[in-house]
């Protein structure tokens, strides 16, 4: 949708001020243009990074010969490690797909003024971001036993046998939390876009209430 009258400068309840869309386009074009350009760069970067993680850790493998056996060492070994390759291929897809919203309402030309839209999109971000951060943190864990080990438990430690594949492993963990953080940055950004719309006026700016 594009820009649309009614409304004055609001706030936000505790007097915090919001920006949101007035007569005329309360926020200046220059910050829309950089809130606009960040979204796009973090969504695009997210969506690299996701499927850089997930295509490191899907061809990771390893074979060793331990007397005449032979071993091979699989990312679907590890539990952790499915989970992070599905959470890295759904974030990816999301981001894509986001991605190509976002620059078709710049091509456009259009402003998010819906807020029923406006709440799918944050609700969909935290979920996303939510589910790579907890994929990230379980495959951190798993990374650090593989590599020390947990004498009181009696797990030994497997990296110094799989040196290759732990470091493999260890560069798709790495971009799978670069692309967490990315998400986070998105949901924030997600969070602005939201709460911008609730000033007082915001109403009237997203087609009357």
């Amino acid at each position: 949708m594009r820009q649309a009258g009614g409304g004055s400068d609001g706030v936000s309840p505790g007097n915090v001020p919001v920006c949101y869309y007035g007569p005329g386009g309360r926020v200046p074009s220059s910050l829309e243009r950089r809130a606009r350009a960040a979204e796009v760069f973090l969504r695009c970067a997210a969506c690299g990074l996701a499927v850089l993680a997930a295509a490191l850790l899907g061809a990771d493998r390893q074979t060793r010969v331990f007397f005449s056996i032979q071993k091979v060492a699989r990312y679907t070994d590890m539990q952790s490690l499915v989970l992070l390759v599905i959470a890295n291929g759904m974030a990816a897809c999301y981001s894509l797909i986001q991605g190509a919203r976002c620059l078709v309402s710049i091509v456009r030309g259009g402003v998010l003024l819906s807020r029923p839209l406006a709440w799918a999109i944050f609700s969909c971000d935290q979920v996303m971001a939510y589910i790579v951060i907890s994929a990230v943190a379980a495959a951190m864990e798993a990374a650090l036993i593989g590599k020390y080990g947990q004498p009181e438990f009696q797990w030994m430690k497997t990296c110094h046998l799989y040196k290759r594949f732990c470091a493999q492993a260890g560069g798709g963990v790495a971009c799978a939390i670069a692309a967490s953080v990315n998400m986070v940055g998105i949901a924030l950004l997600s969070a602005f876009n939201l709460f911008r719309l609730y000033g007082n006026g915001g109403g009237k700016a997203a087609g009357g209430k």
